[in-house]
């Protein structure tokens, strides 16, 4: 059975950081592209970064700011994510992904690691 585990997450000042991470059990994921996604209270999900073999891909909202990497040995995933901004609070979800077009779409998810940034 496939499980994300996300963790990290927490309450921070604007320009604070934090760093989330996810572990993968069930099955390898050295060779999934791996995600990160937000959903904000009233708003619908949207991607925030993934990673794959080819590269690093982050929403325009985040460039600069977030950085994805992970782990292979360890099957987690990592968020760094710095110059936090009160926008950026959110419920995030790590998710094995595949591109469809031009969109980033999850396969499997995680729960949710709630993040919380105030003025």
């Amino acid at each position: 059975q496939v499980q994300l585990v996300e963790s990290g997450g927490g309450w921070v000042q604007a320009g604070g950081s934090l760093r989330l991470s996810c572990v993968a059990s069930g099955r390898t994921f050295s060779r999934n592209a791996m995600g990160w996604f937000r959903q904000a209270p009233g708003k619908e999900r949207e991607f925030v970064a993934a990673i794959s073999w080819i590269g690093t891909y982050y929403a325009d909202s985040v460039k600069a700011r977030f950085t994805i990497s992970r782990d292979n040995a360890k099957n987690t995933v990592y968020l760094q994510m710095n110059s936090l901004k009160p926008e950026d609070t959110a419920v995030y979800y790590c998710a094995v992904v595949h591109k469809e077009g031009t969109t980033w779409q999850g396969d499997y998810w995680g729960q949710g690691t709630q993040v919380t940034v105030s003025s």
